[in-house]
């Protein structure tokens, strides 16, 4: 991530807002992933937010921003994910930063790869005197382990593991990138048991007793 410099143009959050509302994807989608980075163990210290949008002809299209947490860095998140204080200097805080996207989210079913990234944004939402919205979430991880339950014991269904065994090309601990891996694992997953994404996300059928 770029640091800047102290000759760096100095901007609001409120035009850094509004410069990414610009680049945020328009119309509607088959569904959206979406991921988070945070400065810190507190899941509610999210710095940047990722979106990839499936399009109907499945190509994704992504999109991520900054975020100042308006707390403090972990040494830990910083070697991470190289966002630190100074790259999230004149960023919007998470309020703004959610109400540039949530409409976008409302309308969709989003996939996150793990339960982290609702939780991430419900604390962030608790930490910004926001209430939570009612969006509807769908787990990647779930859909890895019905696809290739191989995996379990052998590599596991984290986005490390997928990357080399789905041969996914991204760059790990970036939202954007992180977001965009967790819909290629769901597309793959339609390829290869041959069930859309409907159908995937649906809640398992009860196996009767004997």
């Amino acid at each position: 991530m770029p640091q800047a410099g102290p000759d760096a143009e100095f901007t609001t959050p409120f035009q850094q807002t509004f410069a990414q509302a610009k680049n945020l994807p328009e119309g509607d989608f088959r569904f959206i992933a979406l991921d988070v980075e945070t400065a810190c163990s507190n899941a509610a210290s999210i710095c940047q937010i990722g979106l990839a949008c499936v399009q109907f002809d499945n190509r994704i299209t992504t999109f991520s921003m900054l975020v100042d947490p308006r707390t403090r860095f972990d040494r830990f998140n910083i070697q991470l994910h190289g966002i630190g204080p100074a790259t999230v200097a004149g960023a919007p805080c998470f309020s703004q930063a959610f109400a540039l996207i949530l409409p976008l989210l409302r309308r969709h079913h989003l996939v996150q790869h793990s339960n982290f990234d609702k939780q991430a944004i419900n604390a962030a939402c608790g930490f910004s005197g926001i209430a939570p919205p009612d969006l509807r979430w769908s787990d990647s991880v779930r859909i890895a382990r019905r696809a290739w339950p191989e995996f379990k014991g052998n590599g596991g269904h984290g986005l490390a593991h997928l990357k080399q065994a789905l041969g996914l090309e991204f760059h790990h601990h970036d939202a954007g990138e992180d977001a965009r891996a967790a819909a290629m694992v769901v597309l793959h997953a339609e390829t290869h048991l041959g069930v859309p994404f409907e159908d995937l996300i649906a809640p398992a059928p009860k196996t009767p007793r004997r």
